[in-house]
């Protein structure tokens, strides 16, 4: 089954007729299957735009190259007894693996952040058993080479070869690449012509999907069958997606709520929103996307369902197929935006703001304006108590705004929450709601009729930190953080992953203030308390 796209709202169609009109005329669909850059115009010309970016067209079939390696590699470590694959890598690197093997419903630990205790928790999971793949295409990720300096420290403290556990993908020619050869560790190259987000059927999706027992033959099957599609003026379901959200958004309608709750395909929307987030959020444009989110009706919503009729738009398909056109479609999308999908200019931005922190004597935390009980408040809101501060972010949301709610604590924390014993289903369910923080997202959600999002830290700035930065100027910004209390010391840093992760908060917050976006930090100086703290105070808001 090929992908099908079913626009099943008359404005949707009414709005996207006239711009698929416009670009058929253009022969967009042939030139863009064909891999024709000029599309996008000039692009930087520095290997961040189309003309350096476009690999993905082909992976479906060129990917075909990796299988007889990943089944060797598969083979090698399963003999070693090896059966716990950790994942080291952010953004795109790790989200498409992430969706492949809950999906394909096999066990992989992805380690997508700098958050101490979720570090500590994957490094004394299994590690006789573990097998770590670090995957970073520019060779360069922090976050990324701070968790294989920790690794190969916990490997020779047990008398363990590194190059018998880590397998390495990256980039011809990247830093990570040279090291892995004078390591002596496992090394897949993947394209240099294959941005992050647009990754999922190159090596970064594939390998730790594979080692993790995944059938990724079977993905790049389903991408195949819906690829000659996708060169086609009629039934081209790339085209179809692409012109909704293009047009729909230059409509207005630039709110895009994922709906997926009847689908088999398990997480797609987490991987959908870093490459519409991404892809398109700068210039002052893009497409919001939102997951997991209560829709209200709004002029400016689109709600797209993942095999499911409620929704606006309707896309069916196998996830193989599905990573194809969404990718087809987004670059579509941002050429009817007039923004170069391929680029991310805060992402890098991001990145040197954390590395300029890293390089201070101390990092500039500031001082609260309140406290409120485990919870300090940085930023001026005016308020005299956290559920004040809170309703003040809430009224401060612009008619066509949105609230990003940005965690940098351990996403896992929720399933640690003591529970009663002998507790029934729902007193499990409301312990583990109690310890989760991306539980604020949905009682903020309660007291406003705008989109709340959130995301997770440092995980976020590799995707939707993008749209937040780069687009539209019409978000308010909670970023939360916690006071550590056993840290992960970096081997040959002078920094810690505590100290990596609050300059990663502290450097967000300020790119986020330059630019005039609303913004206050949530530090929890108790992170358990700190979370019921918040969930409680967000109720009175």
């Amino acid at each position: 089954m090929t992908v099908q796209v079913t626009y099943r709202d008359e404005g949707v169609a009414s709005a996207a007729a006239p711009v698929a009109a416009r670009l058929v005329d253009g022969g967009v669909p042939e030139r863009l299957a064909a891999g024709d850059a000029s599309l996008w115009g000039d692009g930087p010309g520095d290997g961040t735009g189309a003309a350096d970016r476009l690999g993905w067209l082909t992976l479906p079939r060129g990917s075909r190259e990796l299988l007889p390696e990943l089944e060797k590699l598969t083979e090698r470590i399963r003999a070693q007894g090896l059966t716990h694959v950790v994942l080291s890598g952010m953004g795109g690197s790790s989200l498409a693996a992430e969706v492949i093997c809950n999906t394909a419903d096999v066990p992989l630990t992805v380690l997508d952040s700098s958050d101490p205790a979720q570090v500590r928790r994957a490094l004394t999971d299994r590690p006789e058993a573990t097998t770590l793949v670090v995957s970073s295409k520019s060779g360069t990720t922090v976050e990324t080479l701070a968790h294989l300096s920790v690794y190969e420290a916990l490997f020779r403290e047990a008398g363990v070869d590194p190059a018998d556990r880590i397998v390495i993908v990256t980039d011809p020619g990247t830093p990570l690449e040279q090291y892995a050869i004078d390591s002596g560790y496992q090394l897949v190259l993947a394209r240099p012509d294959v941005g992050g987000r647009y990754s999922a059927l190159s090596a970064f999706g594939l390998v730790p999907s594979a080692l993790a027992g995944a059938d990724v033959a079977r993905l790049l099957d389903e991408a195949e069958e819906v690829l000659p599609l996708l060169a086609k003026r009629d039934g081209n379901p790339g085209f179809d997606l692409g012109v909704a959200l293009g047009a729909t958004a230059l409509a207005g309608r630039d709110k895009l709520l994922l709906e997926d709750q009847l689908s088999q395909i398990n997480g797609l929307p987490d991987w959908i929103e870093q490459l519409v987030a991404e892809s398109t959020g700068k210039q002052g444009r893009g497409i919001l996307p939102v997951v997991g989110a209560e829709w209200h009706g709004a002029d400016d919503e689109l709600v797209v369902a993942i095999e499911s009729d409620d929704g606006d738009l309707r896309v069916d398909g196998p996830l193989g197929a599905q990573f194809l056109v969404w990718e087809y479609a987004v670059a579509l999308a941002g050429l009817v935006l007039d923004v170069d999908p391929f680029d991310q200019p805060d992402v890098a931005e991001a990145k040197r703001n954390t590395a300029a922190l890293l390089a201070m004597p101390a990092l500039p935390v500031g001082e609260p304006v309140l406290v409120d009980g485990p919870v300090e408040v940085y930023g001026a809101t005016g308020a005299k108590d956290l559920p004040g501060v809170l309703s003040a972010m809430l009224k401060a949301i612009p008619d066509d705004g949105y609230m990003s709610v940005m965690g940098y604590l351990d996403r896992l924390a929720a399933f640690d929450a003591p529970v009663p014993e002998n507790a029934d289903f729902e007193q499990m369910t409301d312990a583990w709601l109690a310890a989760d923080a991306a539980t604020l997202r949905a009682l903020l959600a309660l007291r406003t009729e705008r989109p709340v999002t959130f995301g997770w830290g440092p995980r976020y700035l590799h995707s939707t930190g993008q749209f937040h930065k780069g687009g539209p100027r019409n978000g308010v910004f909670i970023l939360i953080t916690g006071a550590v209390s056993e840290d992960v010391p970096v081997p040959g840093e002078k920094y810690s992953l505590g100290t990596l992760q609050l300059s990663q908060a502290l450097g967000d917050l300020g790119a986020l203030l330059e630019r005039g976006r609303p913004a206050v930090r949530l530090h929890l100086t108790d992170r358990a308390a700190g979370v019921a703290h918040l969930l409680a105070a967000a109720q009175e808001a």
